[in-house]
């Protein structure tokens, strides 16, 4: 067999496509594109899944936390419910950041309740939240830890690492994020279009691809445990995690 018969095998193997980095407005106000526009798009390129990682991060003291946290999850509901409808599956994630400095974190397996006690350890900071909140189902990422303004951060903090942060409107320095991912053993590594804006090109340039599609954020999580699944960069790049 051949490498491009490997290739052609392995796509068919792990044919399922799922998108683990994408934004909707206006819940993230540095997104462009509606929960429908999202579930065209992604549908149109052929995606299977998309997880949705909004931002999610502390408001100002005396802001309404009730109506932000069910904000927030009415746009993910919104978006399920149009991709169910599309036959596009809709995972709910999120993107926090705490009040200490601009590093983001993505969360795969996540629910209302989830967030609702989440929000309570953001001022306090990424070790306080990683010591006290328990979450062995989950999966806690760095997302695009090389990026200008990132702060580093004690590793055996993280689960994993987005290594391949494709926006087109940074430079997440993906080599560098590969070395450090390899020279600080992590087995879990990401990839994500972090899409925000239509008219980019950008939209589906990075997926997870695994094979079977998984029934929740949850079970997201433990395939990317497991360590099961290929990433794809740029439609026809695989990439063994």
């Amino acid at each position: 067999m051949n490498l491009q018969e490997i290739k052609n095998k392995l796509l068919s193997d792990y044919k399922y496509r799922i998108e683990l980095h994408a934004h909707t407005a206006p819940v993230s106000i540095c997104s462009e594109v509606s929960p429908k526009e999202l579930v065209e798009i992604y549908k149109g390129q052929g995606f299977d899944a998309v997880v949705i990682t909004n931002h999610f991060k502390y408001l100002a003291d005396g802001a309404d936390k009730e109506k932000y946290i069910n904000d927030y999850v009415a746009a993910f509901e919104e978006t399920q419910k149009i991709g169910e409808e599309a036959g596009l599956k809709v995972y709910l994630g999120t993107e926090i950041r705490f009040t200490e400095n601009s590093n983001e974190y993505l969360i795969f397996g996540v629910t209302k309740d989830m967030l609702w006690e989440i929000y309570d350890f953001l001022p306090n900071g990424i070790e306080n939240f990683r010591k006290n909140y328990s979450m062995p189902e989950s999966l806690f990422i760095q997302a695009h830890p090389m990026r200008n303004g990132m702060q580093s951060v004690d590793p055996s903090l993280l689960d994993g690492v987005e290594v391949f942060n494709m926006h087109p409107n940074h430079n997440s320095r993906v080599g560098l994020v590969s070395k450090y991912a390899k020279e600080n053993g992590f087995t879990i590594i990401t990839s994500g279009s972090d899409f925000h804006h239509k008219n980019q090109s950008h939209e589906g340039v990075s997926a997870m691809r695994c094979a079977a599609l998984p029934k929740d954020s949850f079970e997201l999580a433990k395939i990317l445990k497991s360590g099961d699944y290929l990433l794809e960069v740029g439609g026809n790049n695989i990439i063994f995690p």
